[in-house]
């Protein structure tokens, strides 16, 4: 009950549509741990100041920094060419607009193969970005970086089933779990992270099924992105979410809005009115007191005789 208590009490602060309290108790990785089999725990990606203000004033619980960035901000083709400077570059960045929600900052690519790396990084993202936790991909394999992560006072958010990180070695991004053998791996990966010291764990693309095993099994939130609805929670690109992503929407995102639609004919609009000399108008433009414009003037009629 206690735990259905705490989760209840942080979602009433997040009702949808009024002003957060700008002295609202900032969310901990803790409080989020203890919103398993609460009220459904709400989290988003950002990438910057604006999206993690608007996320943050929707009164979303996570804010998570993904590396979905590589993708949607910085136009690659899959998520491996974004950098650890990449992201403590924009996790910086939303951090100043996120004030009550736990801001979460994806590990890229290969910044957390050894326990080492992991902590190095680990800290750079804590330290540099602002962050408030990390998340990383992968389960057993990944778990001594976890334990050593977590034993350093870095919280941690893991992340199972479809990795993109992993997209060569599934070659494409597919869904996981889909058969008994890898559905028992799949409970067995989030154990492991559990066990290791991940706060909540994401569970990517995977079958209804599999994901309210997975939720059974551990006492931890999971965090669903395609995995239905009976999860902890649900977390989804900002992108996808506002409709400004272009090249694919997967089968799991519901677009709320068209923003990306929206935004080109506000463009279309504006490079018309600046054809057609209709802007800038009155309204937009500055002028000068008379007093001084007839100064001015005077000293445009002397530039004229020279």
């Amino acid at each position: 009950m206690t735990q259905t208590r705490c989760g209840s009490n942080l979602r009433a602060m997040n009702t949808p549509n009024k002003t957060t309290p700008a002295k609202a108790k900032p969310i901990t990785a803790p409080d989020i741990r203890a919103m398993k089999n609460g009220e459904k725990i709400c989290c988003i990606t950002a990438y910057d100041y604006a999206s993690g203000l608007i996320a943050d004033q929707a009164g979303v619980d996570l804010v998570l920094v993904g590396d979905s960035l590589a993708m949607t901000v910085l136009g690659y083709e899959n998520t491996l060419s974004v950098t650890v400077d990449d992201m403590v570059h924009h996790t910086r960045a939303a951090s100043r607009g996120v004030r009550r929600a736990l801001l979460v900052s994806d590990m890229p690519f290969m910044s957390f193969a050894t326990v080492d790396r992991a902590l190095e990084n680990g800290h750079r993202l804590m330290a540099e970005g602002r962050a408030g936790a990390v998340k990383l991909e992968g389960g057993m394999p990944v778990a001594p970086q976890i334990k050593a992560l977590t034993g350093a006072g870095i919280p941690v958010m893991a992340h199972v089933g479809l990795t993109p990180q992993h997209v060569a070695e599934f070659g494409g991004f597919k869904a996981q779990g889909k058969s008994a053998e890898s559905a028992r791996a799949l409970i067995d990966d989030a154990k492991a992270v559990e066990e290791a010291g991940a706060f909540c764990v994401v569970l990517e693309a995977i079958p209804v099924e599999v994901a309210e095993l997975v939720t059974e099994a551990v006492s931890i939130p999971t965090i669903g992105i395609g995995a239905g609805n009976v999860t902890d929670g649900q977390i989804l690109v900002y992108n996808d979410v506002l409709g400004i992503f272009d090249r694919f929407t997967p089968k799991f995102v519901r677009r709320y809005a068209e923003l990306g639609t929206e935004a080109r004919k506000s463009l279309e609009m504006y490079c018309a009115d600046v054809r057609r000399t209709t802007f800038p108008s009155d309204k937009n433009t500055i002028y000068m007191p008379e007093d001084q414009l007839a100064q001015v003037r005077k000293i445009r009629v002397k530039n004229k005789k020279k």
